[in-house]
């Protein structure tokens, strides 16, 4: 199977229609079992759901105490989880709770999970603020519920564990896992590895690492990204440009972008929006909250080497809040001047200077700024085995 079949593959995955390459709804494939996985079918097994209380509705939820781990899913086989939907009590209406659950996945028996991160972030809702939306791959129909239609195969075993980190409160779970049973996998068919982290103030003037480097051959599927604006900066925040470094790349990324808005496919600003490969789900001026994600479906990004994936940390102003923010004593390196939208001039040239009166403080000035910036990526690589590490503790990513 080469690239171009591969990606056909995927395609034909995510839009959960079948199963297999085959499109036709009407068609069956051969060996492939449907199965379901719940708190009252718990290992997914033939003929063995509603046990608990004789076919009436026995244990639709578990109570995860402070501290506790929940296997939602332990089986051994190959086959493609297709759909995840769960859904939580009051866990998103609790600020300081934000982030206490974490959700992590095992493929093959390994010992590392290919997915840790912060239950919600991974569900693509960055605040703990679930809004309702619907994309290619995540959803929240009414803005009560976690859906996730990516595709995860596996072939020897699957493992899917919930720990909630909470020093104090329990919460009931509520989920079932759809996927199908077969008897193999094409050899190209890749794992789904999912990434968090946060800088919780990125270093001035460098490039906040939404995927460090990974040394694997796979493909970037996308990624949601949140920022804080706790310097209470005014103006734009969203100038930074996203570099992917691919296969040898250092100094300079084979792929980049023009601005933070037209990464996720707007323009000229960025409002609350949501489309089934990019959108903006947090535009937040008074909070200073701003979360946004983009998804390389019909536009993909392979690598066979490594990959790095940043965002810089740069806003946009004029030229006079930029120079009230360094008396201020708020953090900025400022990066150029636009002039009359068509001439830009670059401080790190030496083209433009703060000392130059020829222009006013209306002139629009580009700036690198310290924000407090999260990221959850979404990969696929050949190896079912974790590369990135493993979320941090609650106390720390709150």
């Amino acid at each position: 199977m080469n690239r171009i079949s591969l990606f056909l593959f995927f395609i034909v995955l995510s839009t959960n229609l079948v199963t297999s390459q085959n499109s036709n709804l009407f068609e069956k494939p051969r060996d492939i079992k449907t199965r379901w996985a719940s708190f009252e079918n718990l290992n997914a097994e033939k003929g063995e759901g509603g046990k608990v209380a004789n076919g009436a509705k026995g244990y639709p939820y578990h109570v995860l105490q402070p501290g506790e781990s929940v296997t939602i899913l332990d089986i051994k086989g190959c086959g493609i989880i297709h759909r995840i939907w769960m859904t939580l009590d009051d866990l998103y209406h609790i600020p300081e709770e934000h982030r206490s659950l974490k959700i992590e996945m095992y493929w093959d028996d390994s010992d590392k999970p290919a997915v840790s991160a912060p239950l919600e972030d991974f569900f693509n809702v960055v605040f703990g603020n679930i809004v309702v939306f619907d994309n290619a791959l995540f959803s929240s129909p009414e803005g009560r519920s976690f859906m996730s239609y990516v595709q995860m195969p596996f072939r020897t075993a699957a493992k899917i564990v919930i720990t909630n980190e909470s020093d104090e409160r329990s919460h009931r779970l509520f989920y079932d896992i759809n996927f199908s049973e077969m008897e193999k996998l094409d050899n190209d068919v890749m794992y789904f590895h999912a990434y968090w982290r946060r800088d919780k103030k990125t270093e001035l003037g460098e490039d906040f690492e939404i995927v460090p480097e990974i040394k694997a051959d796979g493909r970037f599927l996308g990624c949601n990204i949140g920022i804080i604006n706790f310097h209470k900066y005014t103006g734009w925040w969203g100038e930074g440009e996203v570099k992917i470094y691919l296969d040898g790349d250092v100094s300079n990324p084979s792929l980049i972008g023009t601005g933070t808005e037209d990464y996720v496919g707007t323009g000229w600003g960025q409002g609350v929006f949501h489309t089934k490969y990019m959108g903006s789900s947090v535009i937040d001026d008074e909070k200073g909250e701003y979360a946004f994600y983009r998804f390389h479906i019909i536009d993909p990004v392979y690598f066979q080497e490594n990959i790095k994936v940043t965002i810089q940390q740069m806003g946009g102003t004029n030229k006079g809040s930029v120079k009230k923010f360094i008396d201020d004593g708020k953090p900025v390196i400022p990066v150029c001047h636009i002039i009359d939208d068509k001439t830009q001039l670059n401080f790190a040239c030496g083209d433009a200077s703060f000392d130059d009166d020829k222009y006013d403080d209306d002139t629009w000035t580009n700036y690198y700024r310290q924000d407090d910036v999260c990221a959850t990526s979404y990969f696929y690589l050949t190896t079912p085995q974790g590369v990135a590490s493993r979320v941090v503790p609650f106390e720390k990513r709150k």
